[in-house]
């Protein structure tokens, strides 16, 4: 299967989009944490030939927009099978909303394993489609985002603008 990446310019940031065949197996954020180092100066933006990374690019836009709340990909996910399910149960985490990390233990009947579940959520490689910035710490603090805090921060904002029928466009 052809691996393929191309980049995307979003109103917080460089997005690299990787695709493995016809599925996405990576959305990250560039020059964060867990995100590799670009110049922006530097960055190709053209598209690759890609079927699949055209629509992901689509999609990020309508959803920066505020026109889409739930993505249609096919998804790749690279990690082991507890990662698996935690990465699956974040796809039912509402627009909008946000979950404790105690919640979303208790979603995959493991309420024991808290910590493994903020583990995996922090592997989470497919950043704003899967919604890993949807939880939260049990006090609502905003705790843990590969991405950046201050990204999480905005991303639940401009969910709960939306959300709440305040229109942005970017």
């Amino acid at each position: 299967m052809e691996t393929l990446t191309a980049y995307y310019h979003s109103p917080i940031g460089i997005i690299s989009i990787t695709s493995y065949g016809d599925s996405i197996a990576e959305v990250l954020f560039a020059n964060s944490w867990k995100g590799q180092a670009l110049n922006e100066d530097e960055v190709d933006y053209s598209t690759p030939q890609s079927p699949v990374i055209k629509k992901c690019i689509k999609q990020l836009e309508e959803y920066f927009s505020g026109t889409r709340r739930k993505f249609d990909l096919r998804l790749t996910f690279s990690g082991s099978t507890f990662q698996r399910q935690v990465w699956n149960e974040l796809l039912n985490i509402p627009y909008g909303k946000n979950i404790s990390y105690l919640t979303l233990s208790k979603r995959i009947d493991n309420v024991k394993a808290i910590r493994a579940v903020g583990t995996a959520n922090g592997c989470n490689k497919i950043c704003i489609v899967v919604p890993c910035h949807r939880v939260i710490g049990s006090n609502g603090d905003l705790v843990g985002y590969g991405g950046d805090l201050w990204r999480k921060k905005w991303l639940l904002d401009h969910e709960a603008k939306i959300a709440h029928g305040v229109q942005e466009l970017f």
